[in-house]
């Protein structure tokens, strides 16, 4: 088949690198793939040119795509579309049946879309549930990343829960680290392991980077370092948080990186702080690592792919005093780091591929 994936851009978000990911093992399975994308840029772009075809729709609204889209697929003519994040899947579903159109359309979400836009107002709210629920029930079909997501999705669309096929978001293996590479992330640290704390993610509101920050300064421990993996326009603020709470010499703002394999595999305990998840990847990332655990339980992926605490502590959302008490008590104990790693593997892009494959009727 030939499956192209639709999404806005290439950034180095959860969900274009699960789509890059699938778009691996879809070639893997000999299947043909093209990623179109509104605009031409992110930090993925470059890896994803190197292994498949990338057109650029040159959209800079998303309303542009009723007109770039189908004339695109006029020409490739590609057997499905998979596409991800809303407004993007209802256009994709719109365009799925127009006429002289033969493509199946695939919809996945991969955020807490009621938490996500809550603050937009009555009138954003009303676009969005009833673009749903056109949109939504004319795809061919409908994926979640989560039960979490699942259920919130049914509710915003007014569709059964049933309508919702609920895929965990597929986590690849990265190479492994050169020694070089891990001698540099040590030096990076500049402490002892012991109490290196690690976060990856976008410094978003909605991570809540300064719940961790003002958790971490309830850590005492002198040799204790949070290192923060990631970018966005949160940054400014978050450094001024640290320098006010006196740990600016204790935390380390590395900026993006597309493989950071090494920082989980030199760090002791990672940490999320989020208000809400639709997965968390950064989690399954970290486990794959054998790498400990601290997490927020909000909506709706930590406490699925934690089964409830079996394999890492929750937390109350924004309660920095029970953050700091978990990220004490794990830097404290004894680590059996191979069930991590075995509850990882149940997330491989090998077995969430063959999970969308079958929706496809392959």
């Amino acid at each position: 088949m030939k499956i192209a994936f639709l999404l806005p851009d290439l950034r180095g978000g959860g969900a274009e690198r699960v789509c890059l990911d699938l778009a691996y093992e879809f070639a893997k399975c000999g299947h043909r793939v093209e990623l179109l994308v509104m605009q031409s840029k992110g930090e993925l772009l470059e890896e994803a040119r190197d292994h498949f075809d990338v057109t650029n729709l040159n959209c800079s609204r998303v309303r542009d795509l009723l007109i770039a889209l189908p004339r695109h697929l006029k020409s490739t003519r590609p057997d499905a579309i998979l596409a991800a994040m809303w407004p993007l899947t209802v256009i994709a579903a719109i365009v799925g049946i127009m006429p002289g159109s033969r493509c199946k359309v695939i919809i996945s979400e991969h955020g807490i879309l009621s938490a996500q836009y809550a603050a937009w107002g009555p009138a954003h709210r009303f676009i969005l549930r009833s673009s749903m629920a056109l949109g939504y029930r004319i795809s061919y079909k409908r994926v979640a990343v989560s039960d979490g997501v699942a259920k919130d999705l049914a509710a915003l669309s007014g569709m059964p829960l049933s309508s919702f096929d609920v895929i965990h978001n597929p986590v690849s293996s990265r190479p492994l680290p050169s020694n070089d590479e891990i001698r540099q992330a040590n030096a990076l640290w500049a402490t002892p392991p012991g109490a290196r704390i690690l976060n990856i993610g976008s410094f978003k509101p909605v991570k809540n980077h300064a719940l961790l920050l003002h958790a971490f300064a309830r850590v005492k421990n002198p040799n204790a370092r949070l290192m923060l993996v990631g970018t966005g326009q949160g940054e400014a603020r978050l450094r001024a948080l640290s320098a006010s709470l006196g740990i600016s010499g204790r935390v380390i703002f590395t900026g993006f990186h597309p493989n950071p394999t090494v920082y989980y595999m030199t760090s002791d305990l990672f940490a999320l702080s989020s208000n809400y998840e639709g997965f968390g990847n950064v989690i399954v990332e970290a486990m794959a690592c054998g790498t400990p655990i601290v997490a927020t339980d909000c909506p709706s992926g930590p406490a699925e792919i934690l089964e409830d605490g079996r394999y890492g502590r929750l937390v109350p959302v924004n309660d920095q005093v029970a953050l700091a008490a978990a990220i004490h008590a794990t830097l404290g104990e004894a680590i059996d780091r191979e069930p991590l790693k075995r509850r990882a593997a149940a997330f491989s892009p090998a077995i969430a591929a063959k999970k969308y494959l079958k929706l496809l009727g392959l």
